[in-house]
């Protein structure tokens, strides 16, 4: 009798379940494969588009926040320790949340204040400077690595707009920027107008300013320009080759 009931109790929990059945009768041919994969890129963007706007969000709350601090003169008005008791009050608010430490919270005011104080400089009236856009697509670990490392809001925003277009790591911003990529990109001064044809000055000021990946160099490897020298010297195979046609290694210091 037990066994009866326990049977009839199993199979009532069965009915409940949603059933999948393999049908043999399926044909995947070309058309149901590509479909398919159509639906897994569809959903991997749609993962990437939720990424992205709640990464926008949470940087409008830290720019929104930096903000405030600032306005209201925070440190002069509640003292010293007003960054460890905000984030004190903000954990026991979001227990669950991990960007609230004191050290956050001062990079979210320097954040703000980086960018206000220079385009109040520019003789621009701002009370409200609002988050660009642009900046939504940015993690904040490299929105630190920017700000903190950039002398003027030009040199930020060159970044910015680089690891926009090309998608860069972290590693790979900090790379470009130990190596100076935005005082050396379309800086440099040269004679080539008064020394070359008017067919090849284009031509050799746009190699001038090309970038190049050198990521196969490290940058504990890279402290000074002599270490940058010894670095492609250590790999002037995978450098010539990031070169392109038309240069040889002949020697180091040559004299020509």
């Amino acid at each position: 009798m037990k066994l009866n009931k326990d049977r009839a109790m199993k199979e009532n929990k069965n009915t409940e379940m949603p059933s999948f059945v393999y049908r043999d009768g399926m044909t995947a041919d070309k058309e149901y494969v590509e479909w398919l994969s159509d639906l897994k890129r569809r959903y991997k963007q749609s993962q990437l588009r939720t990424a992205v706007k709640a990464n926008s969000e949470v940087l409008e709350y830290y720019w929104n926040l930096g903000r405030d601090i600032v306005a209201k003169e925070a440190e002069s008005k509640w003292g010293s320790g007003f960054f460890n008791q905000l984030s004190l009050d903000m954990r026991a608010m979001f227990p669950d949340e991990k960007g609230f430490s004191s050290a956050n919270l001062r990079y979210m005011k320097r954040w703000y204040e980086f960018y206000y104080q220079r385009i109040v400089s520019l003789q621009q009236p701002v009370e409200d400077l609002k988050m660009p856009d642009v900046f939504g697509f940015i993690p904040w670990g490299h929105h630190i690595y920017i700000f903190t490392k950039s002398q003027s809001l030009d040199e930020a925003l060159f970044y910015i707009n680089k690891v926009t277009a090309e998608g860069w790591s972290r590693a790979l911003l900090e790379h470009h920027v130990t190596a100076h990529l935005f005082q050396s990109q379309g800086s440099a001064i040269t004679n080539f107008e008064a020394t070359l044809p008017s067919t090849q000055v284009e031509e050799a000021t746009k190699l001038l300013k090309q970038e190049y990946d050198l990521s196969f160099i490290t940058v504990e490897e890279v402290k000074k320009e002599k270490d940058l020298e010894n670095a492609l010297a250590k790999n002037v195979t995978e450098f010539l080759l990031e070169l392109g046609q038309g240069f040889a290694y002949i020697g180091r210091q040559k004299e020509i």
